[in-house]
């Protein structure tokens, strides 16, 4: 969509407001309605004033020092959302209404420098990096998520206790038993088509209630974009149709919501476009071997890009069915790097982030272990060929937040890739998860130690 399809939109009166919004810490878009004629005339020009909170702030909007963004000891200010015109789509569930993606950037006498620790932007500094190169990333996430019966509000009121599922038993791959559930996903696969994704594929899987929508692959930008607008409209579509879904990792002791990288490297539109990652035999090339070593080199360091929450380890556990250890596999699912496909379609899927993760800053590891598996010619050992998840001798990854929040902040890695500012940043993020949950008192202390302790 462009400035002019929305201009015609608004003139036949089928557009009356825009959303301008910004993707926050936790991947979740915050933003403002504008009416049409105020953003194509002052706004998509200049930008519109937002304030600087929204990206120092954890799940509940509470900010505080330590982030590199000190909004609470410098007065709350505004920073410029600065709106990237590609990203601007109707909302087939909120008729009247189109939404923008924008950048962060600063006003005033760095009037245009982007703000750094925006999760935009710190994708945007990897694929610079990987530009430098001459190559492009193309990536596509396999979102999963629960749905529920009930309401959110009916779910909030009851603090999540006792939620019915939108199937009743596990419907992996099935093609009946999911009458319950099929008004809500038919209604999200089709509306975000008519947004403008490219749907792939939908199928149930395997805890009651779970489904899983596949969107094409595109530049990682991009999908990072549309991923971010599917779990926003998905959660939308859903409320008006009085049920509830969830992508929290673990909900409770059956399989978790994943989040799937597909990713490959291109040789970058001014050479020849081709891909990269396969060798003149079709097999992986010499680079893509360096790369898969740098993600199994960096994925303990940069696990809390993909894995950013206390929930998120929950479904790192054995037993999960999600990656637990370090190493990778030919077609091998219980790899957290899996390799597939051949020829035009080889490619690397990661297995590590859930479906709390934020994909700018996910795909960003992936591709900050890459360069690093490229720059340092890391050798590739040999693939996994039994399962994984079984095998006690293969390195474990970080367990818990509070390790890999360790190992971030100590990582020489990370701080090259990234700089100090974004370190410190998420590092920050990372306590501020840790410090809340630390006050809490959960249910299964009190089954645990109301009447018997």
């Amino acid at each position: 969509m462009t400035y002019e399809w929305l201009r015609a939109e608004a003139e036949a009166g089928r557009i009356e407001e825009v959303i301008v919004s910004l993707p926050d810490l936790q991947g979740r878009l915050q933003g403002s309605r504008l009416a049409v004629p105020y953003f194509l005339d002052e706004v998509a020009r200049q930008g519109f004033g937002a304030c600087v909170y929204l990206l120092a702030a954890d799940v509940e909007m509470d900010t505080g020092p330590g982030y590199a963004i000190d909004a609470w000891n410098t007065g709350f200010g505004d920073f410029v959302l600065r709106p990237d015109p590609a990203t601007l789509r109707p909302l087939p569930w909120d008729p009247g209404t189109a939404l923008v993606i924008a950048d962060a950037v600063w006003p005033g006498a760095s009037s245009g420098e982007p703000v750094d620790v925006a999760p935009r932007q710190v994708l945007r500094t990897q694929l610079d990096r990987l530009a430098e190169r001459g190559l492009t990333a193309y990536a596509g996430t396999e979102l999963e998520f629960l749905v529920f019966r009930d309401s959110y509000r009916d779910a909030w009121e009851g603090r999540y206790h006792g939620l019915r599922t939108g199937t009743r038993y596990n419907v992996d791959y099935s093609l009946q038993g999911l009458t319950e559930i099929e008004p809500v996903v038919r209604r999200v696969r089709r509306e975000m088509v008519r947004a403008g994704l490219t749907m792939e594929t939908a199928r149930a899987e395997c805890h009651a209630g779970q489904y899983e929508i596949v969107f094409r692959y595109d530049e990682a930008m991009a999908t990072c974009d549309k991923h971010v607008f599917f779990k926003n409209g998905a959660k939308q579509i859903a409320a008006q149709e009085g049920v509830a879904l969830t992508f929290m990792p673990k909900f409770d002791e059956g399989e978790g919501n994943s989040c799937h990288i597909h990713l490959s490297l291109r040789a970058s539109s001014g050479r020849d476009g081709s891909m990269v990652f396969a060798g003149d035999d079709g097999g992986m090339s010499e680079l893509m071997g360096h790369f898969v070593a740098g993600q199994l080199a960096c994925l303990p360091e940069l696990a809390l890009l993909m894995a950013p929450n206390i929930n998120s380890y929950k479904r790192l556990q054995p037993g999960a069915f999600a990656p637990t250890g370090i190493t990778w596999g030919r077609d091998n699912r219980t790899c957290p790097i899996r390799v597939v496909g051949a020829g035009a379609s080889l490619r690397i899927e990661h297995r590590v982030p859930g479906g709390d993760a934020n994909p700018y800053l996910a795909v960003a590891a992936v591709l900050a272990a890459g360069l690093h598996g490229i720059e340092n010619r890391l050798p590739l050992p040999a693939p996994h060929a039994a399962n994984a998840l079984a095998d006690p001798s293969v390195p474990r990854l970080p367990t818990t937040l509070t390790e890999a929040l360790r190992r971030w902040e100590t990582s020489e890695i990370a701080a090259k890739a990234f700089g100090d500012a974004v370190l410190g940043h998420y590092a920050q993020a990372a306590r501020a998860e840790l410090a809340a949950f630390e006050t809490a008192v959960t249910d299964w202390e009190r089954v645990r130690g109301f009447e018997r302790l």
